[in-house]
């Protein structure tokens, strides 16, 4: 069941990277994120960001599209999904989809409104919407949690990121966030 609706406005590739990032330090238990929104808009930077947060070294995230899968580890493993080329549920079951979601660890599914009938019922969706105004061209980061754990995990987000008087968001070096 949806609780809430938030957004968050980013104008820079680091800014959505820093939001992931954030959303990685507060995950302390498995989670599903569903991630979507029209090509180039950040899936993959937030992603990235996340898997920072997770605690991932070493490795560079890049977008699944190809192989479906990659799994990073961290504090938790990461299991970074991408459905964009899917054209069958029958594909992904075949990966043994259903032990990641949520599995052991953080799952992060780049396109998932193609199959949402795959998506567990507890989950934080995350929409990445491009959009332009007299300041250039931006990022509004909706978040939509589905569930108790969702709806904690988004509310302290929503508390670790502030802002700047100039409107800007404030990338403080994140501090490990405890719950």
């Amino acid at each position: 069941m949806q609780q809430a609706k938030a957004f968050l406005t980013t104008r820079q590739e680091d800014e959505t990277a820093y939001i992931g990032q954030l959303l990685g330090l507060i995950i302390n238990r498995p989670l599903v994120v569903a991630l979507d929104g029209e090509l180039g808009a950040g899936k993959t930077v937030f992603v990235r960001g996340a898997a920072k947060g997770l605690g991932v070294e070493g490795e560079q995230v890049a977008s699944p599209t190809f192989v479906l899968l990659k799994i990073y580890r961290g504090r938790l493993p990461v299991y970074h999904f991408d459905f964009y080329r899917l054209t069958e549920e029958d594909d992904l079951l075949e990966l043994g989809f259903e032990e990641y979601l949520p599995g052991e660890g953080a799952a992060f599914v780049e396109w998932a409104g193609l199959m949402p009938q795959l998506l567990p019922p507890e989950y934080l969706q995350v929409i990445l919407e491009r959009f332009e105004d007299s300041q250039g061209e931006g990022r509004r980061i909706w978040l939509v949690p589905f569930g108790k754990n969702a709806s904690r995990v988004l509310e302290n987000l929503l508390g670790a990121v502030t802002w700047r008087t100039d409107g800007a968001l404030h990338k403080q070096q994140p501090r490990d966030i405890t719950l």
